[in-house]
């Protein structure tokens, strides 16, 4: 049975899975040194344009800690959402590496917008006090939310005028392509964002993601950062297979547009339900929802979920590539059965 607990408990797409089997016919070099890293390159630079550099990594937490630091210095604080990734789901391995302080800032719908970022750049060249760098957004945001081009150019402009640089964490970026109804570029290198962290595990892929620099004067001692950060892989030919499937024939889009197809669904299925409430605008592949406490488990039980905040009894439900009509139809019927 299939789970709505994240896009990350779905196996891998068998295309992505073929472009892996394909890789491992031969010897090729280690390292990044081969044909395969060359071309996952390369794909890149046909979504984002020729002047900038990538590097693939393992995992999201090292995509961002990584390109984090190749911003900041560990007298300088980050300032993002309070529900970002790298404030509450990464440990504390933004702060044991980097050094920085996070300033984690209450939001609506989790997004970041320039006044409630410049109330927190305060007390600027005084030596007692984290000195604001990065400006961190997840895009989609922690709600499944999504910045606009017109926000997150705002925010860059914001940076800018303080001295400061705009990160992105995009573990799935792809659904938010899919529901601006944009490319790649459009949101990110266009509308300023410095670096940013790109996700393929969310979408289809079984590891790996890439940090993209489109400020290259960033990534000048990234390889490094990479290595000392313990991200550099040595059959590394095997993740960069899989970014040249995920870039390819618009696989990418095709698998965020069908999770984001089914949490409409979902959202559409649960608003007939009187004892659910949506608490968040479904703009992706994310839907978070009331449910009634007491019946939270035993729907649990039938397909698994988490509770996002357990004060108020708000679950999240993420859908995914291989999410089916079935499996919605799945989820809404124990809801609809313990909450009668």
């Amino acid at each position: 049975m299939k789970a709505f607990a994240s896009d990350n408990y779905s196996g891998i797409h068998p295309e992505i899975l073929h472009a892996m089997t394909e890789a491992n016919h031969e010897h090729v070099g280690s390292y990044g040194n081969d044909i395969y890293t060359q071309k996952a390159v390369e794909k890149f630079k046909e979504h984002f344009g020729k002047e900038i550099e990538v590097f693939f990594v393992y995992n999201g937490t090292g995509a961002n800690v990584l390109g984090l630091s190749a911003m900041t210095k560990s007298f300088n604080s980050i300032i993002a959402p309070e529900l970002a990734h790298i404030n509450v789901d990464e440990s504390t391995a933004p702060e044991k590496f980097l050094g920085c302080k996070i300033i984690g800032v209450p939001t609506t719908h989790g997004k970041l917008t320039p006044a409630l970022v410049e109330e927190r750049i305060i007390r600027v060249h005084d030596q007692h006090h984290p000195q604001a760098k990065v400006i961190s957004i997840s895009q989609t945001s922690e709600y499944a939310t999504v910045y606009t081009i017109e926000e997150i150019k705002a925010l860059s402009v914001l940076a800018k005028k303080h001295n400061m640089y705009l990160h992105m964490d995009g573990s799935r970026i792809a659904n938010a392509a899919v529901s601006l109804n944009k490319g790649l570029r459009e949101f990110t290198r266009d509308a300023g964002v410095d670096v940013l962290s790109f996700g393929g595990t969310k979408n289809g892929m079984m590891v790996g993601e890439a940090v993209v620099f489109f400020n290259t004067s960033l990534a000048a001692d990234f390889s490094y950062q990479r290595k000392q950060g313990m991200q550099l892989h040595s059959k590394m030919r095997f993740i960069s297979a899989q970014f040249n499937a995920l870039l390819s024939n618009d696989l990418w889009k095709r698998n965020a547009s069908h999770a984001n197809n089914m949490a409409k669904l979902l959202e559409q299925k649960l608003r007939e339900l009187p004892a659910v409430t949506i608490t968040q605008p479904v703009e992706a592949n994310g839907v978070f929802a009331i449910l009634p406490k007491q019946n939270i488990e035993k729907v649990q039980e039938a397909i698994f979920f988490y509770v996002w905040n357990e004060k108020t009894n708000e679950c999240r439900f993420m859908c995914s590539y291989n999410t089916t009509e079935e499996d919605i139809n799945t989820l809404v019927d124990a809801i609809r059965k313990y909450s009668a």
